[in-house]
């Protein structure tokens, strides 16, 4: 009989790739959204795995899944915290949009 790949190994590399462009695009939010559905997926499929490893020929790619994950994880949440204590810096929520406004007007975004 032939191996059978996880399934939910590519959605999981995927969404962790995916997490490192949305850190940067969601002041870390995205990532942490994106990074923490990778993970869940992924740990969904290691559960699988563990259940009948002789089954599954993919299992180090769900490494590398994983990897990626927590890796997009980490910068997500450091993009975060910089981003509160950037607003924190400013005077709040609201003079971080300012700040924003006044940034977009002068870079032409």
């Amino acid at each position: 009989m032939e191996n059978q790949k996880l399934p939910n190994v590519t959605i999981s590399l995927i969404l962790g790739i995916i997490s490192f462009i949305a850190c940067c695009c969601s002041s870390g939010l995205g990532g942490l959204i994106f990074s923490g559905i990778a993970l869940y997926l992924a740990k969904k499929d290691e559960t699988l795995y563990q259940e009948n490893p002789e089954l599954y020929d993919n299992y180090s790619q769900l490494k590398t899944a994983k990897t990626v994950a927590i890796v997009g994880l980490v910068i997500a949440a450091i993009t975060l915290i910089l981003t509160i204590i950037w607003m924190i810096s400013l005077g709040g929520f609201a003079a971080y949009m300012e700040q924003v406004r006044q940034m977009q007007e002068q870079y032409g975004a």
